[in-house]
C-alpha cells in the first residue's frame, strides 16, 4: 500500500518583520512575496503537487481565516482549516492536527508533514527527493526534522548538529540557540551544522506519544480542546476555553530536543523564510544595479534597493543599500543592513496608541473588502467592494448613520422592512438604530462609497442579527 502524506500547514503568524505590508491582519503568509507571483501560502500548497498528498491541513488564527480559505480556493486546492483561538507557538498547533487525523483517519499508514505557509523554495526536485528521503524514515517511526544545508554564517537561524547517519539522514547530535558570528562560521566550516527549517515528518501517533512522554500538559490541554469540535464551512473550531489552559512551545523544546529518536534530513533546494526584506531582496529579481523594484519606481544613480510601492509614485536619486516601503498609510525608508530592527518601530507605532501595526488603509473582508479613504472627527468615507453574490451581514449600529452612493453595479438594499436595488449614481440613507444589509445580486463586483457619521465609527459598533460567514 502506497504511503499517504498528510500536508499540515502551519499559517498562524502575524510578524511584523515585513512591516509595513506585514500587519497583524494581513501577515506575510498571505502577501505576494515568493518570486512566482503568488502569495507564501499558496505558494507552499503549489509545491506538493507532485507528491502523493491527502487534501492538506491548515491551522490559521481565526482572524485568518476567510484569508486562508480564499487563497486555496484561488488555486483549486481544498482543505480543512483547523481555527485556533491564540496562537500557542508550534507544538499546540501540530498536536492537533495529530489528534485531527487520528479522530478522522482512515488510513493508519499516512504520515505527517509540517511545514511553514511563510518560506520559499524555489529548487523544486530537490525539495522533493527530500520528501521522500524523509518519508522512509518516518515509516521507521522516526521524528524527522529538516536541516537546510548553509550557505553562509548565518547568525539569525538555530542549528542542528548531524550525529551518525541513517540511511538518508543523520541522527540529531543535539539542537543549539542561535550562534554569535564566530560561532556561526565555526558551524560552517566544520560541516557539521545544518539551519533549523521548522519543517517536519512523522507519524501522528509517534509524535504525539512523545509528546505525552515529554509534555503531557501540553497534550492534556490539546485533547480537551478537541474533544468538543465544531465545524463551520471548512473550518473546525475547537473549545476555546480548554485552549487558552495550554501553555505555549515550540515543538523543538517540547518534543524534539527530548525524543531519542529525532533524525534531520539534509534540504538544499534554495530555501529561505523571507524573515526580513534583506532576505526577501537576496530571492527577487533584480534590475542592472542590483535594485529590486516593485510598483512606481523612478531609480536614478541608486544601487543595491528594495523599492515596494503600493499607491504612488515612489523614486530614488543617488542611494545606496536601502529598503523603501509605501503603502497608503505607512512608508518605511530603512538601511538595508538594519532591517532586523524592524521590530522597534511596531512596538513604538503600538506604545502611541496607533493602529499602523494591526490593519492596512484597506480591510479584507470573505464578502470583499473596504478602504478607508478619509476620516477626521465624527466622519469616515470608505470605498467598498463586494464581490458578485456576496453578502454582508443584517446588523444595525448604535453610534452612527451611513449614506451610500453606488459607483459601479447593482446593490441590494435591505432597510428596516423593505428591500430595492440601487444602480450607479443611485444613494440610500441608513439612520443610526436602523437594522439593515448590503448585497451584490449581480455578476460585476459592486463598489459604493460609505459615508459614516457619528459619536463612534469603531468597526466594534456592528450588532449583527444573521451573517453567511458565522460572525454573529
Amino acid at each position: 500500500m502506497t504511503t499517504k502524506i498528510l500536508p499540515v500547514i502551519m499559517a498562524g503568524g502575524s510578524g511584523t518583520r515585513l512591516w509595513p505590508l506585514s500587519r497583524t491582519q494581513y501577515p506575510k503568509q498571505f502577501l505576494k512575496l515568493s518570486p512566482d507571483g503568488y502569495t507564501l501560502l499558496q505558494a507552499t500548497l503549489l509545491r506538493l503537487k507532485n507528491l502523493d498528498c491527502a487534501d492538506p491541513l491548515l491551522i490559521c488564527n481565526e482572524e485568518h481565516r476567510f484569508l486562508a480559505a480564499e487563497q486555496m480556493r484561488e488555486i483549486g486546492i481544498s482543505a480543512k482549516i483547523i481555527l485556533e483561538p491564540e496562537g500557542k507557538n508550534t507544538a499546540p498547533a501540530i498536536t492537533l492536527a495529530a489528534l485531527y487525523q487520528i479522530q478522522q483517519a482512515q488510513d493508519s499508514d499516512t504520515i505527517m508533514l509540517v511545514l511553514a505557509a511563510d518560506h520559499v523554495i524555489t529548487e523544486q526536485d530537490k525539495f522533493e527527493q527530500s520528501i521522500t528521503q524523509a518519508l522512509e524514515l518516518a515509516k521507521l517511526d522516526k521524528l524527522v526534522t529538516f536541516g537546510i544545508v548553509p550557505t553562509h554564517a548565518e547568525t539569525g537561524y538555530g542549528y542542528i548538529e548531524k550525529g551518525n547517519s541513517e540511511l538518508n539522514g543523520f541522527q540529531v547530535q543535539r539542537f543549539v540557540e542561535k550562534p554569535d558570528a564566530a560561532t556561526a562560521q565555526e558551524y560552517l566550516e566544520s560541516q557539521k551544522f545544518l539551519w533549523n527549517s521548522g519543517m517536519f515528518m512523522f507519524k501522528a501517533d509517534i509524535y504525539l506519544n512523545e509528546l505525552q512522554q515529554h509534555a503531557q500538559d501540553i497534550y492534556n490541554s490539546c485533547v480537551a480542546s478537541m474533544q468538543d469540535t465544531k465545524a463551520d464551512l471548512d473550518f473546525i473550531r475547537i473549545d476555546k476555553e480548554a485552549f487558552k489552559q495550554c501553555r505555549s512551545e515550540s515543538i523543538d523544546y517540547a518534543v524534539m530536543e527530548q525524543t531519542k529518536d529525532a533524525v534531520v534530513v539534509p534540504l538544499d533546494a534554495n530555501w529561505n523564510d523571507v524573515g526580513s526584506w534583506s532576505a526577501l531582496w537576496d530571492i527577487q529579481d533584480k534590475d542592472d544595479q542590483g535594485n529590486v523594484i516593485q510598483g512606481d519606481v523612478i531609480t536614478v544613480k541608486s544601487q543595491n534597493n528594495y523599492v515596494f510601492s503600493e499607491s504612488r509614485l515612489v523614486s530614488l536619486l543617488g542611494v545606496d543599500n536601502l529598503v523603501v516601503i509605501e503603502t497608503k498609510d505607512a512608508i518605511l525608508v530603512a538601511d538595508k543592513s538594519k532591517v532586523q530592527d524592524i521590530k522597534k518601530i511596531v512596538e513604538s507605532i503600538k506604545e502611541q496608541g496607533r493602529t499602523e501595526h494591526f490593519c492596512h488603509r484597506e480591510v479584507y473582508r470573505p464578502w470583499g473588502k473596504y478602504d478607508s479613504i478619509d476620516h477626521a472627527e465624527r466622519y469616515q468615507v470608505k470605498r467598498i467592494t463586494v464581490k458578485p453574490g456576496q453578502k454582508l451581514s443584517i446588523q444595525m449600529h448604535h453610534h452612527r448613520s451611513e449614506h451610500w452612493i453606488v459607483v459601479n453595479g447593482t446593490a441590494k438594499i435591505h432597510k428596516g422592512k423593505e428591500s430595492f436595488l440601487l444602480t450607479e449614481n443611485q444613494s440610500t440613507y441608513i439612520p443610526l438604530g436602523e437594522i439593515h444589509a448590503l448585497e451584490n445580486p449581480g455578476k460585476v463586483p459592486l463598489e459604493l462609497i460609505e459615508v459614516q457619521s457619528g459619536s463612534y465609527l469603531g468597526e466594534d459598533d456592528i450588532v449583527r442579527f444573521e451573517d453567511l460567514y458565522g460572525r454573529c
